[in-house]
């Protein structure tokens, strides 16, 4: 069909066009994708043999869908995704506030067009990006802001009585007729607010201000709340999550592979600091590493969860934190260092909720203890582990590394330093490039100096050095 050659209700009908319900046009448009084996889920990582075969398979049972899960776990963006399930164009009654179908008008202003008109009544075409709408709960949000209320202004322009239906003025569950309606934080709705939802979802009926209306609105509910939601600030009353068709759990990435993925995908990168900085991949292992560590961290609260969107505004301020370096020296290009994930802090202390002991702690001191677990658990991976107890006379292969730092009196990394202050300090220190030499002769030589770097850092997680944070930036020293 053609929105060019199509303009009244009578040329619709020429058309073999046939109307259906929202849930039906999802369902049939999905079934298709699946037979022609496309994902309409583009773009969402690690959901694949979770969350996405349970929301299709909550689409082709015609649902109403609660997508219940921790924050930063994409149910918004899941639910956006839905809108490519619609038909990309729908006919509408012109000038109808709630887009009637023209085959089944159900406001008295389309009923009247029509009967007045018949087939030479106006028909308007929706596209399906103007078939989403959102709405995010709040304590604010009122009956009258989702269902409607009777407009005096109305009443009074159109010369009409209260007791007339024309006055009602539709809320934004009503407009949102035959399109895709979420809501959320659901559980943030007032409980009086969500029991207004109840007929629309059951009988799909509404009432505003005791009018007695028969309209059965044509919507795909999608609610996405929080577990934490439930305890610390309200929840989904029992009616209502009875009335919702699939409640789908989400969960964060399972794998460090995975989680890269989502961070390169949506952190916001200039292609000029891209240029400019070149990260090692056991950077990017480390700064996904922090979010699995602060999950399972005694200091942080689980059941608030950790975001994915730590790790993407991690990775924008460490590749900030190389850029401003680099420009500060004077560089055009640079490597990603281990003391430039000192820049991360800001994004770590913003993201995690700390229990009572991690508020004893600080919050930039626990986020510091996040990167060095990171680092410890990377280290064994690529050097020799470090036994907690071993013999007194047993050589270990960081000796001579030990014996050149406690002879030197320690060694200083500074923050700004030049990429050639840097890498001369770390080549000056010949038991790094004979540990490198030995036991990962095939890094890249792009990565040489941040696996430098990673001994130090590994020996002191490994109480091996002390490490100490100062004013230009850190120093290694002899543990005694």
């Amino acid at each position: 069909m053609s929105m060019n050659t199509i303009a009244t209700l009578g040329e619709l009908k020429k058309s073999g066009y046939t109307s259906r319900g929202i849930k039906d046009e999802l369902r049939q448009n999905l079934i298709a994708k699946i037979k022609a084996g496309i994902t309409p889920f583009e773009g969402v990582h690690g959901f694949e043999h979770t969350v996405i075969p349970e929301l299709e398979r909550a689409i082709l049972s015609r649902h109403n869908i609660n997508l219940l899960g921790l924050r930063g776990q994409a149910k918004t963006r899941l639910a956006r995704l839905m809108v490519s399930l619609l038909d990309e164009y729908i006919p509408f009654v012109s000038g109808s506030e709630i887009n009637d179908d023209p085959f089944q008008p159900i406001s008295r202003y389309a009923k009247d067009l029509i009967a007045e008109k018949g087939d030479a009544t106006p028909i308007s075409w929706l596209h399906r990006d103007e078939r989403f709408f959102e709405k995010l709960a709040t304590p604010d949000v009122t009956v009258a802001d989702l269902i409607g209320d009777v407009d005096p202004i109305k009443a009074a322009n159109l010369k009409l009585s209260y007791a007339d239906d024309r006055v009602i003025h539709f809320g934004m569950i009503p407009r949102a007729n035959r399109c895709i309606f979420v809501i959320n934080e659901l559980p943030d709705l007032q409980a009086r607010i969500q029991v207004a939802l109840f007929n629309i979802l059951q009988e799909g009926d509404i009432q505003i201000r005791g009018f007695k209306l028969r309209m059965p609105l044509d919507l795909q509910f999608i609610f996405t709340a929080n577990p934490e939601d439930y305890t610390n600030r309200g929840s989904i009353v029992t009616p209502l999550k009875d009335r919702i068709g699939s409640q789908i759990l989400t969960h964060y990435p399972e794998s460090i592979e995975i989680a890269k993925t989502i961070t390169a995908q949506e952190a916001k990168l200039e292609k000029e600091q891209k240029d400019r900085v070149y990260v090692p991949e056991l950077a990017m292992d480390i700064l996904e590493q922090i979010s699995f560590v602060a999950r399972d961290s005694e200091f942080v609260d689980a059941k608030s969860g950790v975001s994915a969107r730590m790790s993407i505004t991690a990775l924008e301020n460490l590749m900030s934190a190389a850029e401003r370096r680099s420009l500060r020296a004077g560089d055009d290009h640079t490597s990603l260092r281990l003391s430039d994930f000192m820049g991360i802090v800001p994004s770590i202390t913003g993201k995690v909720e700390l229990v009572y002991e991690g508020e004893q702690e600080g919050a930039a001191e626990v986020a510091q203890q996040l990167i060095s677990q990171a680092v410890h658990h990377f280290f064994p991976n690529y050097f020799p582990k470090i036994e907690k107890l071993h013999k007194k006379d047993l050589v270990s292969p960081y000796d001579p590394l030990l014996e050149y730092i406690f002879t030197e009196g320690g060694v200083v990394i500074t923050d700004d330093c030049s990429d050639a202050e840097y890498q001369s300090s770390l080549d000056s220190i010949k038991p790094l490039g004979d540990l490198l030499k030995k036991y990962i002769p095939k890094v890249k030589k792009e990565d040489r100096y941040f696996m430098k770097e990673l001994v130090l850092w590994g020996l002191a997680e490994y109480r091996k050095l002390s490490k100490e944070r100062i004013t230009e930036g850190y120093q290694f020293k002899d543990l005694l």
